[in-house]
């Protein structure tokens, strides 16, 4: 089993995907560290005056058109990839960069401009909430550590003088991690 050409093979695709790999991950781990350390980020947020006697039919299946047609009869300038609509309330995304949020209070629909600082925005992108095309890459990005992670479990396996240490790091973690998982 111990193959040299396959483990070479197997090291420079984990080296370069990992490198590939290595500004989103350098992303993910700063903004998912800041965030559980309580760096949220901030946003500014403004009113959007809207036409009076606005209605936005969240539920009607147009409603992301409405809401565009909306923005256009009132001269706001503001695009957008697409809405996320909650039913009750609803926002433009992506919301890594401005973004305006509408709800209802009272009877009449409120709209307000928010924007994120660069750590909000960098946190939205971590939470999957930026451009598509971002997200797209984003989701190559997690198949291409499948590969990695499995690819640095096989090269360890092939390699008769790892193969002990790697089914021991890789069984102590799996076993960290389910006990975290079913008794943290």
């Amino acid at each position: 089993m111990d193959n040299p050409k396959l483990r070479k093979l197997l090291i420079t695709l984990h080296l370069l995907f990992a490198g590939f790999m290595a500004p989103a991950f350098i992303l993910l781990a700063v903004t998912g560290g800041a965030y559980l350390l309580g760096q949220k980020g901030q946003e500014t947020k403004v009113a959007v005056n809207l036409p009076a006697g606005t209605v936005i039919d969240l539920k009607s299946p147009t409603a992301e058109a409405d809401i565009r047609a909306l923005l256009k009869s009132a001269n706001i300038d503001h695009d957008f990839e697409y809405l996320k609509n909650r039913g009750t309330t609803a926002q433009t995304r992506p919301t890594s960069r401005p973004y305006i949020s509408f709800k209802q209070k009272d009877g009449q629909w409120m709209a307000e401009k928010v924007t994120p600082n660069f750590m909000k925005a960098a946190i939205e992108i971590h939470k999957g909430h930026g451009p598509t095309l971002l997200k797209t890459y984003h989701k190559i990005v997690a198949l291409m550590l499948m590969g990695v992670v499995f690819g640095g479990i096989l090269v360890g396996l092939l390699a008769k003088a790892y193969r002990g240490k790697t089914i021991g790091a890789v069984a102590i973690g799996t076993l960290l991690y389910l006990v975290l998982i079913f008794f943290a």
